[in-house]
């Protein structure tokens, strides 16, 4: 069952990554380019969830 889980999950991070790449393209569909949104928000979100907790540590970039 995890395995399954953890292979949704990578496709979902393959599709998202297809569609920022597509979108960049220029010649994506509207539903590509909102799936790009997400996936480009959601990397902004784990990056500055890392930042901070890296800075709570006192750990050094």
């Amino acid at each position: 069952m995890l395995v399954l889980i953890l292979s949704v999950v990578v496709l979902l991070l393959i599709g998202g990554c297809v569609c920022v790449f597509w979108a960049a393209r220029g010649d994506a569909p509207r539903w590509a380019r909102g799936m790009a949104r997400v996936t480009l928000l959601g990397s902004e979100l784990v990056r500055s969830a890392d930042g901070s907790s890296s800075s709570r540590r006192g750990g050094d970039d």
